[in-house]
């Protein structure tokens, strides 16, 4: 877990207390306007929006708003463009301008370079598109499976490793649906304590009993599944009915990879269900991109539900399930993803095939090998770097998300608008998507950024991070270099 300097911590709660004894300043004088003028047409209504959300929404959020949500006009390649915006109602609203920035891309989920035109993926999706159009119109139980969602899901089942898997046409849903059809009451979730919003509302909507363990703390999960199970369900204290442990391969906001093999072995000692969520993992990580399992060599067979999504290294959308015949069949009878939903877009499925062949080498290339090779060793020069300049940087080795601390508010627009500026485009992150206290920009490598592409980025972000103040560590000294007999410093 993060441990924030004291300091630090100080001075980010000042700023939230500054920020909130404003607003809520400017709030009072705001209702006694109201109430002098008394013609609002909603009185008597209840609000829509709860007091504190409302609250936080237009006095703080509303504030950098300009930061989040930036429209692009081009495929999020390794460089794309950003259009500009301006405000002039004190940024409470946007307008969009033509006016183009060309910005280098570090916030795409593009971690093998699949999102914009490809030499053999991007003539089959154009092909694909005029056989079978945009959208089937239609859910996969009823007409709208095609051949090629069903070679997609047979070659999903192959790259994963798995017997069989059922595709969706939405990644988010792929959890939120599933979990409540795979467990229900008499159930136990056991659910890092870091997983991703769609875990956490498939569980609550499962009607199981949700338990959280320590983020990627195996001791802890072993102190919780042990726990209860010796009390068992809640008053009756009957044994339950299932047991499923929720964890994701790498989890986004900190970029840090499962300990897995120690996590399946402790599941296996207690008969309980694994259930892994490989959305940033799976094509980013491992000698051929297929993910955690393959990184540290835990055998497939040993988790009963593998997850993952199309929307990081394939390029395209929606989501997967893999397991066992039994499993994905059940799924096909239950799940509202795939009876009541529209399926996934034809050109988009074809567009996963593709990749996976690129992957796999079924090209006949070896750019999925070159690829793979290069996102491993963008990733860990790009985070070696910034670990040497001072930055607090969160994540593993080999993980294409490195989250760059910056925990105080102020610094979250000073960060971006710099870095936009200097034509780098970067994500931010804030209260809710992170807890309070520990606000970051999170930076995604692709395989598409070239080492000149990289120096640029470190550059800039080295300049910014002067400016702003986020190298919470004293820099690396420049080591002396060799050139010939002589020893250059730089």
């Amino acid at each position: 877990m993060i441990k924030i300097p004291y300091i630090t911590a100080l001075t980010t709660y000042f700023s939230y207390g500054l920020l909130f004894a404003f607003g809520q300043f400017r709030d009072f004088f705001r209702n006694l306007f109201d109430w002098w003028n008394r013609d609002n047409n909603l009185q008597g209504y209840a609000p829509i929006c709860l007091g504190l959300e409302d609250f936080y929404i237009r006095r703080l959020y509303s504030r950098i708003q300009d930061c989040f949500g930036r429209p692009i006009s081009s495929p999020p390649d390794a460089w794309f463009d950003v259009l500009e915006r301006v405000s002039k109602d004190n940024n409470k609203t946007l307008k969009r301008t033509t006016k183009v920035n060309r910005c280098l891309n570090l916030g795409s989920y593009n971690y093998l370079g699949f999102a914009a035109a490809d030499e053999y993926c991007t003539p089959r999706v154009i092909q694909s598109l005029k056989k079978y159009f945009a959208s089937t119109c239609s859910s996969r139980a009823d007409a709208g499976t095609t051949a090629l969602h069903s070679e997609l899901e047979e070659a999903v089942a192959r790259f994963i490793g798995k017997p069989a898997a059922l595709v969706t046409g939405m990644g988010y849903v792929t959890n939120s649906a599933i979990l409540p059809v795979l467990i229900g009451k008499g159930g136990l979730i056991i659910s890092d304590s870091l997983n991703h919003n769609s875990i956490v509302n498939g569980a609550r909507g499962s009607g199981a009993t949700i338990r959280v363990f320590q983020h990627n703390t195996p001791s802890h999960l072993e102190s919780v599944l042990r726990e209860n199970i010796a009390h068992g369900q809640p008053r009756t204290h009957r044994p339950w009915k299932k047991i499923m442990v929720v964890v994701e391969g790498i989890y986004s906001m900190e970029g840090e990879i499962c300990k897995l093999p120690e996590i399946v072995s402790i599941c296996k000692k207690y008969k309980a269900y694994v259930y892994l969520d490989e959305a940033h993992s799976i094509g980013a990580i491992g000698k051929t991109g297929r993910g955690v399992c393959e990184l540290l060599g835990v055998d497939t067979a040993d988790v009963d539900i593998m997850m993952g999504t199309f929307t990081k290294s394939f390029g395209s959308c929606g989501g997967y399930i893999a397991g066992s015949e039994e499993l994905i069949q059940y799924l096909k009878y239950t799940c509202p993803a795939h009876l009541y939903a529209t399926s996934i877009s034809p050109p988009a499925a074809q567009q996963i095939i593709s990749a996976i062949k690129v992957i796999i080498g079924e090209d006949g290339s070896s750019r999925g090998a070159q690829k793979l090779a290069q996102i491993r060793d963008n990733s860990n020069y790009f985070r070696s770097e910034l670990l040497k300049m001072g930055f607090e940087v969160l994540g593993d080795d080999d993980s294409p998300i490195m989250p760059i601390m910056l925990y105080n508010p102020g610094k979250i627009p000073a960060f971006s608008r710099e870095c936009l500026k200097r034509n780098v485009a970067v994500v931010m992150v804030g209260f809710p998507a992170s807890p309070l206290l520990l606000s970051r920009t999170r930076i995604c490598i692709s395989a598409a950024h070239t080492h000149e592409d990289m120096v640029k980025a470190l550059e800039v972000i080295s300049t910014v991070g002067d400016m702003v103040g986020v190298k919470y560590f004293p820099a690396e000294p420049n080591k002396p270099q060799l050139e010939g007999n002589r020893v250059k410093v730089e």
